[in-house]
């Protein structure tokens, strides 16, 4: 018996064939291992990449934040400033002319006066009131001036009766020459003394004067004041104005014993002004006659317009609010502007006062602050194309805000102000 062979489904083929794919169809399990690697690689190649990025961008110098300015042309002006007042130009101190006791003033200030109008009363001294024994002293010195009176009268009478003597000898003796009994030699010898007795008797009457003089002083200090009149009945004196103007100040207003030359008030014409500024030395040297001046902040309005009249030619010594000794000098400015712009000024009011001393137009000019110093010579930073460029200028003058240029820079050319001290030639810049 032979084996057959086992019997074969016929399903079974196709089924087996159905479930099993090809094997180009299923990938290896370590096929996509290289992909993710690559992947990761680039990632961190590019995340290396954009971390140098920004250090060097974090790290690269970055320009300088600058501010500008332009180059302008106009009028320069370089002045003197410092703190003046007003003043009246003529300003009149009416004084006690004699030693009194004035009455009370009865004017204000601000009141109006016309010249020859009266002021201010002044009365004569009362004298001074005797107690007992300066009484009884004068008493006894009356007595005796009247005794040194009556002791010269009687010398008067002597003196009288000597020349009367001395005539008559001289006549006697005349008489004997001419009968030729005396010699002419005694004639002259009697002239001689007529004439001394002349004189004795002058003497004697200018003694009794003066003695006739003291007794009257004498009596007169026994005399008391509180028995004369008082008010209206005494004899007073009238002080009147120079001239006409305002009452400035009362130097005494109550009434009181003044001696001679004591001030009473001043007077003066608050309409004609002037100013009086005093300089350092070193300014006031650069001020000329006739310089134009500002006069600022007086609390109206406007600048006032001034000229100076004059600089005084001695100087003195004033001590800072820093303790530091200044040499100073006044400087008088006449104010030119019309009196209606300034009528509200007075008499000592503070103002600004700014001399020019120098007045250039059609200059060209710079900030100061774009100015700093190399060397000998002033330079500046110009604006080119974002680069600070480095150039040196001219300077011919400069005041507080600008500086007037020569040469070295044209009109509208835009120059860094306040320039970094780090700041380069050529360097680039970020304006602000």
């Amino acid at each position: 018996m032979t084996d057959s062979p086992p019997p074969v489904n016929a399903a079974e083929p196709a089924s087996t064939t159905d479930t099993i794919s090809p094997p180009s169809a299923v990938p290896p399990s370590g096929a996509n291992k290289p992909k993710s690697k690559l992947k990761r690689n680039l990632l961190i190649a590019a995340g290396s990449l954009l971390l140098i990025v920004l250090l060097v961008w974090a790290f690269k110098p970055k320009p300088l934040s600058v501010e500008v300015a332009k180059v302008t042309q106009g009028r320069f002006e370089r002045a003197v400033q410092e703190y003046g007042k007003t003043r009246v130009r003529n300003r009149y101190i009416i004084s006690s002319p004699l030693t009194g006791r004035v009455g009370r003033v009865l004017l204000k200030q601000g009141d109006s006066v016309i010249q020859g109008d009266t002021v201010a009363i002044l009365w004569p001294l009362a004298p001074v009131l005797l107690d007992e024994r300066s009484r009884a002293e004068q008493n006894a010195r009356v007595a005796s001036v009247a005794a040194l009176l009556a002791r010269a009268q009687a010398n008067v009478v002597r003196a009288i009766a000597a020349k009367e003597q001395a005539q008559a000898d001289l006549s006697r003796s005349e008489a004997l020459a001419r009968q030729g009994f005396v010699s002419p030699n005694q004639n002259e010898s009697g002239r001689l003394n007529l004439r001394l007795r002349i004189q004795e008797q002058e003497t004697a009457r200018q003694e009794e004067n003066a003695a006739r003089h003291d007794l009257e002083q004498s009596r007169a200090a026994l005399k008391q004041f509180a028995q004369a009149p008082l008010g209206g009945a005494q004899p007073s004196f009238a002080i009147k104005a120079p001239v006409s103007g305002k009452v400035l100040k009362i130097l005494q207003q109550s009434e009181a014993t003044v001696a001679a030359g004591t001030g009473l008030l001043e007077l003066g014409d608050p309409s004609k002004l002037e100013v009086v500024v005093d300089l350092l030395t070193e300014d006031a040297t650069q001020v000329r006659p006739n310089a134009p001046v500002q006069l600022l902040n007086w609390g109206g309005a406007g600048a006032i317009n001034g000229q100076v009249r004059w600089v005084e030619p001695a100087a003195f010594t004033k001590v800072s609010a820093l303790g530091v000794e200044e040499q100073r000098v006044y400087v008088l400015i006449d104010i030119i502007s019309p009196v209606s712009q300034w009528q509200m000024l007075g008499d000592a009011f503070k103002l600004d006062v700014r001399v020019l001393v120098q007045v250039v137009d059609n200059a060209i000019m710079v900030p100061v602050s774009a100015l700093f110093p190399i060397g000998s010579r002033s330079s500046v930073f110009v604006l080119e194309k974002d680069h600070a460029i480095l150039k040196e200028v001219s300077v011919e003058a400069r005041n507080g805000v600008s500086a007037w240029v020569k040469d070295g820079l044209t009109v509208g050319t835009q120059v860094i102000v306040y320039p970094d001290s780090k700041l380069k030639n050529a360097e680039k810049i970020r304006v602000r």
